[in-house]
């Protein structure tokens, strides 16, 4: 046990003997790396300082060759800029001499003006003298004073000139008009001839007729919820009032208020009103409708025998058929216009298909200008350009009331073809307080101009007779003053067809023998 003891104590005496040797090894071998790295430091930074200096002396002698190369360069440019400066110099000297030269000249020239100036003033002073005197010896020759020469001169030379001037126009009015008139009166009587038509004006609201008073309740149903849904449904207005036995159905989109009034009709009929029987009414009446809108267009195409149409066009003209224009039925308006522009251009020996084809399709905006903003031109121009008509068509549409000049024989034809369709005895109907406006208004246009005495409008406006002084107004003038109440009424009033100026100029003279 002694022993072990020993050898356990030997053995840690000799292990810290041997971490004392290890120490002092470490430690023995760090200084001598330590010693190492630091003069491998300074020999690096002595490199570092040597190439430090080697590039210094490389910068310098760049810098001196840079600096050197500039300087060979300034002094290049100085040199070329003081040989240009030189050349202006030399310019600008001969530009000074050349000037002193014209100055010269001018100045000789100013001179020589000069005394060409006075001698001119000295001859208008001679001639202003013998003027004088020539003057004074016409004077006294006439027994006139130059003003009163000049102004009789004047009053002749009017005189002259207006007979001359109203002598011509009425001559080349008289003329033109005699041929012009007599060939378009044959065309377009021909035409209206050949297109006979019945036209009867349509109002703007339906009247559904009742079997009874007693059903105006059950169409208004409990608490109104009847008529509520018919209205909800159709987009109408139903009037019910004290008329006997008749509701008024009214909407500004025509095809809205057709529906809403077959449907009535069919709930009439049938009896049983309730908003589930009113829902299935409306459907019914709106399928009923479209038929009619196809079948309708169709009718109208085969009628004019217009081919080629887009089916969008052909429905869009049989919603016309429930457009009215001033009363009268656009649709039929559309195929007379297509008859008459057909027949006319047939006279003309123009593009029959063309013509009828546009005639039929000039009011086509009408169709849907209650849904879509803009005049019914400008709408017509867009949906023939959406379904590829040509521009010969696009142009008739477009130039059918004037918005654009016509282009072709076409758009004059159509043009003719809308005011003789219009134009018609009962075709349109007109509103009372409008037409005595216009009534007004043609009359207030002819009295505005002097010399007029009395204007009468008659003839529902197509003819304004007026009465002159007499002692105002010359045989001449009256051609003139005719010629400007026509312009006049041209320019600011809106009419169908033409309207007749008719002046009267009477002399009376009156004595009594006793």
């Amino acid at each position: 046990m002694e022993l072990n003891l020993l050898t356990v104590i030997v053995g840690i005496v000799t292990l810290i003997i041997g971490v004392f040797v290890g120490i002092a090894y470490r430690k023995n071998v760090a200084e001598k790396k330590i010693s190492g790295a630091e003069e491998e430091a300074k020999r690096i930074l002595n490199e570092a300082i040597k190439t430090a200096e080697n590039k210094q002396r490389e910068a310098m002698v760049e810098a001196k060759e840079a600096i050197l190369t500039a300087r060979n360069e300034w002094e290049k440019e100085e040199k070329e800029r003081r040989s240009d400066l030189q050349k202006q110099e030399h310019r600008l000297q001969q530009k000074e001499e050349n000037l002193d030269r014209k100055t010269d000249n001018i100045e000789k020239k100013e001179e020589n003006l000069q005394n060409k100036l006075t001698e001119l003033e000295a001859s208008r002073e001679e001639i202003e003298t013998i003027k004088a005197q020539q003057r004074a010896e016409l004077e006294r020759i006439s027994g006139l004073t130059a003003e009163e020469a000049k102004n009789f001169l004047i009053s002749q030379l009017e005189v002259e000139v207006t007979h001359e001037s109203a002598a011509k126009i009425k001559e080349a009015e008289n003329h033109y008009k005699e041929e012009s008139d007599n060939l378009a009166r044959e065309i377009i009587g021909l035409a209206i001839q050949r297109c006979a038509a019945d036209h009867v004006a349509e109002a703007t609201v339906s009247v559904v007729p009742l079997p009874s008073d007693d059903m105006k309740g059950r169409i208004i149903g409990r608490e109104g919820r009847n008529i509520r849904t018919l209205e909800t449904l159709t987009g109408v207005d139903l009037i019910i009032d004290d008329t006997p036995e008749a509701i008024t159905v009214s909407c500004f989109d025509p095809v809205r208020r057709e529906i809403a009034r077959i449907a009535l009709e069919k709930l009439i009929q049938d009896g049983r009103i309730h908003p589930a029987r009113i829902e299935e009414m409306v459907e019914k009446a709106k399928r009923e409708v479209d038929a009619t809108i196809k079948a309708e267009g169709e009718r109208a195409v085969f009628e004019t025998n217009v081919h080629g149409l887009h089916p969008e066009l052909v429905k869009l003209l049989g919603r016309m058929k429930y457009r009215t224009s001033y009363g009268q039925n656009v649709l039929n308006h559309s195929v007379e216009v297509s008859h008459l522009a057909g027949l006319m251009a047939a006279e003309l020996g123009g593009d029959v298909a063309s013509a009828k084809r546009a005639g039929l399709l000039h009011d086509l905006g009408k169709a849907i200008d209650h849904e879509v903003e803009g005049s019914h031109v400008a709408i017509g121009v867009e949906l023939a350009r959406k379904y590829h008509e040509s521009e010969e068509i696009i142009n008739a549409i477009e130039a059918h009331h004037g918005d654009v000049e016509p282009k072709t024989l076409v758009a004059v034809l159509v043009q003719a073809a809308d005011a003789v369709s219009a134009a018609r005895p009962g075709a349109r109907r007109e509103n009372l307080e409008n037409y005595i406006k216009r009534l007004e208004t043609l009359e207030g246009i002819a009295a505005s101009f002097p010399g007029v005495e009395k204007c009468f409008a008659i003839q529902a406006g197509r003819e304004i007779r007026i009465m002159v002084e007499p002692d105002k107004i010359t045989e001449d003038q009256m051609v003139l003053l005719a010629r400007d109440v026509a312009k006049k009424i041209e320019d600011e009033m809106e009419y169908p067809g033409q309207i007749k100026v008719n002046i009267i100029r009477e002399t009376k003279a009156v004595d009594y023998a006793k």
